[in-house]
């Protein structure tokens, strides 16, 4: 792909575009309407909030894209927490998805992170896509996905080691940052914010 792009970090007059630019890429995808702004509002002043790992991608002049990450653990079996990243919101604006430009920021922003020498990322995702930037199943690495019923499908859970072998004598429990659950009803009232929008239930919703 000819560069046409670029990618610095988010700073605070881009709260609000970014902001927007999440909810229309996740509206009615998980659920009716979404919750992945108002997340991405109070991620940003959470302590495990990794403020320089906080990236948007530009295209002439318009922000068109954002990726993030946050601090958290696996709790080990042998007792010892290890520390890891987890990711996202991620997202590219609706217009100019499938072009390649979400893989971009995406190894941009894993390049950055293993330079800064975190050791990996679990994140909740799609293998098709995460597979082809090095992602594989978090059950390889012998790692669990909290409050998950033993035996359920957890193919939606990955996992990339940005150094190898991090994870090589790990197993145990993936904690998800508690800051990713938020309260319905205080995203309802956030929502109001925002450009009406009409929630819809559609088929493949996960949320109901």
């Amino acid at each position: 792909m000819e560069k046409d792009y670029i990618i610095r970090k988010e700073t605070k007059k881009d709260y609000r575009t970014v902001e927007n630019l999440i909810r229309e890429s996740f509206w009615n995808v998980y659920r009716p309407g979404c919750s992945e702004h108002y997340v991405m509002h109070v991620l940003r002043d959470d302590p495990a909030f990794v403020k320089e790992l906080d990236f948007v991608m530009e295209k002439d002049g318009k922000i068109i894209g954002q990726n993030m990450f946050m601090r958290t653990v696996i709790n080990g079996d042998d007792g010892k927490d290890t520390d890891v990243l987890t990711m996202g919101p991620i997202c590219i604006a609706n217009e100019l998805k499938r072009k390649g430009y979400g893989k971009i920021i995406l190894d941009y922003s894993l390049q950055k992170a293993t330079e800064m020498g975190f050791g990996a990322v679990l994140f909740e995702g799609n293998i098709l896509f995460y597979g082809k930037s090095g992602f594989d199943y978090s059950s390889k690495f012998g790692i669990r996905y909290h409050d998950l019923p033993e035996g359920a499908d957890s193919s939606f859970f990955l996992c990339k080691e940005l150094i190898p072998g991090y994870l090589k004598d790990v197993t145990g429990v993936y904690q998800t940052p508690v800051g990713y659950y938020v309260d319905d009803l205080v995203v309802e009232k956030f929502d109001l914010g925002f450009p009406p929008k009409t929630k819809l239930k559609l088929p493949g919703q996960i949320f109901t």
